[in-house]
């Protein structure tokens, strides 16, 4: 079920972190979220055990047993903290419980293919654990759960260890048997073996050889121990439990049985309407009256209770060495359809539920049970009725209960559902909004758009000092009037989009673009002081990238005209529908006039924006003084590159190894041929003077 992958998901977040299980998610390739009632193949859980394993580079038995001890903390933090702290007064109580545990959870998880747990008593307080499962390999999750258990629960440590494995022979179910010898640590013991420890190490060596001899020997007597156990008489058992795990009964206590029972064998029929009496061949003794009812054959003498039932569970051979060795587990039994007569062969067979108990003296077995029933569908389906089911049956009341249950449990799963798709949604919307964003920002500066967005005006700001540069391309009325217009408008997005990067590369505003012209602010929406140096640097990144673009009717590069002017200007939001930021002043006209008046391929820069980028590292040539359109006359200058930079950093290429390499190479180059031009000139020199 999603309940234990969402554990693994829990407890790789809490002890790794959130990337290390994104990672792991993408590496096992599992979806991002699982639901609790919703079952998943066994296959996710593997991988994603196996990816941890690769990942966090530890062994898988490591991380089995860690999931173990989390498993148990996760099951407590989800709700089940009381109905596991119940199930034992004692460590051995609780894991002869656990089957049961299993059961009563299968009401509500019906899907559910739990392991079987059995536990046989050893001497100096050892016991043996038996493990069944369907599935291989995840035995190591069980020492995690169970030292997990045992601390917390009793407040004891112990330790747990593989006596045997192998593929299940005893049961027909269950494949993988897996036996373990669990010892609980003495703490006296243990505080003076860890300061023998820190005096000596060869006291360790030691231990662990004395340790290691032991366990081999007890696994030798562990392996020749006959499969049949003991006879014991029932009580005898289950005072040796209390005795053993010390429980609530005192250790004194002493049962008090009467010399005759005092019922009457109609009135036991009847007070246990669902028990059958069998003995050691499965020859059926005695059978209460409803399970008659619903199974005729048991009224016939003589028969094999094999003939009429098949074990569910546990998943054993029908025969009483196989019933007595798993006493302590609660039996299912289900009719054979082909037993039962022809009306009634189209219903649902029926399940008995209950305990097994062994009398010694008169040498059978008693099998006390009720019908096992999920809910009151399968009742009407079985044509019971609840007046079926003995008064002090609590098998009536879990009916009822479940049934809620299975209610409250449809809408949570309902919910779950309802929860994974909003959140599907939202991380959906969450893109969409992002894309959106974007969208918006790139039309508008993101201060701007925030608050138009929130509804709120913006009020115009006044910069008291920004660079604006214009642009556009020569000849571009002949460019339109030789081409097709898709022609005009592909070559115009080519140019543009170079143009944009650009824009990211330098940290500069890009205002606008109207035919052929592009508009470009440094320092404006967001003020800075090297708003001079970003737009000449985006200049001259510009006249780089128009030469990538060829001119479609000469076939050669397109060639711009570039100018820039500094000062002050106001800025603001214009109209409500499709708002655009505009700049306004003095300042814009002016950089228009630069661009108009420049030439092609260069960077005409106004007086102000000389002197905003003197001494900044830039070679600039005086153009002298023109005439400028409603400005008379204007001293202007060219830009011609930036001295610290490469082309590279002007135009945002990555570095890159070679690259350096090929840079180091040209230096070198030109270094040899200045040197060669300045040795031929002074050759050239003193040839000269001799012909004098």
């Amino acid at each position: 079920y999603g309940f234990i992958n969402t554990c693994l998901q829990s407890l790789v977040i809490e002890k790794f972190g959130e990337e290390t299980w994104k990672k792991l998610k993408t590496s096992a390739e599992v979806q991002d979220a699982f639901m609790t009632y919703t079952v998943y193949d066994d296959i996710i859980t593997i991988k994603l055990i196996q990816e941890a394993c690769n990942i966090l580079g530890v062994s898988m038995e490591a991380i089995l047993k860690l999931f173990g001890e989390y498993f148990f903390q996760f099951c407590k933090m989800s709700g089940y903290d009381r109905m596991l702290r119940t199930l034992g007064g004692n460590l051995m109580e609780f894991i002869e419980n656990l089957d049961a545990l299993h059961s009563y959870l299968a009401l509500s998880y019906q899907e559910m293919n739990a392991p079987s747990f059995r536990v046989e008593r050893g001497t100096d307080g050892k016991m043996f654990l038996h493990y069944y499962s369907d599935r291989s390999g995840l035995c190591h999750i069980v020492p995690g759960i169970i030292e997990a258990v045992a601390k917390d629960f009793f407040d004891i440590d112990v330790t747990m260890d593989i006596l045997d494995m192998n593929e299940e022979v005893e049961r027909t179910g269950k494949k993988e048997h897996v036996v373990f010898l669990i010892v609980q640590k003495a703490r006296g013991k243990m505080r003076k073996t860890k300061t023998n420890r820190l005096q000596d190490n060869q006291g360790i060596e030691r231990d662990q050889e004395a340790f290691q001899s032991a366990l081999l020997r007890m696994k030798e007597k562990y392996l020749n121990i006959s499969a049949c156990p003991v006879k014991k008489s029932h009580w005898d058992v289950v005072r040796s439990i209390v005795m053993f795990g010390k429980g609530h009964v005192a250790n004194a206590f002493e049962p008090v049985y009467p010399e005759r029972l005092w019922i009457e064998e109609k009135t036991f029929c009847n007070a246990f309407p669902f028990h059958i009496v069998f003995d050691a061949s499965l020859q059926v003794k005695q059978a209460g009256v409803n399970i008659q009812k619903y199974v005729p054959g048991l009224q016939t003498q003589k028969i094999q209770l094999n003939e009429y039932f098949s074990i569910i569970h546990p998943q054993i051979t029908f025969n009483i060495f196989s019933i007595r060795k798993f006493i302590n587990s609660q039996f299912v039994l289900k009719t054979r359809r082909e037993m039962m007569p022809a009306a009634w062969q189209s219903q649902p067979t029926l399940k008995l539920r209950g305990q097994m108990i062994w009398m010694e003296s008169m040498q059978c077995m008693v099998y006390l049970c009720s019908p096992k029933l999920h809910s009151l569908q399968e009742l009407e389906e079985c044509n019971m009725h609840l007046s079926d089911i003995a008064l002090h049956d609590t098998t009536r009341d879990l009916i009822l209960l479940n049934q809620q249950r299975l209610a409250e449990m449809e809408l949570s799963n309902q919910l779950e559902r309802k929860k994974e798709e909003l959140r599907v949604l939202s991380k959906h919307l969450a893109i969409e909004k992002e894309k959106t964003e974007t969208l918006l920002y790139a039309m508008l500066p993101k201060h701007v758009a925030n608050q138009l967005r929130e509804g709120k005006k913006v009020a115009a700001g006044e910069f008291k000092s920004c660079t604006i540069l214009f642009s556009d391309v020569v000849t571009f009325t002949n460019i339109c009037a030789a081409c097709e217009p898709i022609q005009i408008v592909n070559k115009l997005n080519s140019m543009y989009s170079k143009f944009d990067r650009l824009t990211n590369v330098h940290a500069v505003y890009k205002v606008e673009t109207i035919g052929d012209a592009y508009m470009v602010v440094g320092g404006v929406p967001v003020p800075v002081g090297s708003h001079a140096q970003r737009v000449a640097n985006f200049a001259l990144g510009m006249r780089i990238s128009a030469k990538e673009v060829m001119n479609p009717v000469t076939r050669e590069p397109i060639q711009i005209r570039v100018g820039v002017h500094t000062g002050p200007v106001l800025a603001g939001v214009v109209g409500d529908k499709m708002p655009r930021y505009c700049l306004f002043g003095d300042t814009v006209n002016t950089a228009s006039r630069m661009e108009s008046h420049g030439l092609p391929n260069k960077v005409h820069l106004s007086p102000t924006t000389y002197r905003a980028l003197k001494n900044q590292g830039f070679q600039i040539i005086e153009r002298g003084e023109i005439a400028v359109k409603g400005k008379g006359k204007m001293t202007t200058y060219f830009l011609i590159q930036n001295l610290n930079a490469t082309e590279d950093e002007i135009m945002g290429r990555p570095k890159t190894p070679r690259d350096h390499k090929g840079k180091q190479k040209r230096e070198a180059l030109s270094l040899v041929l200045r040197s060669f031009s300045t040795n031929y000139f002074r050759y050239v020199q003193c040839l000269q003077g001799q012909h004098r």
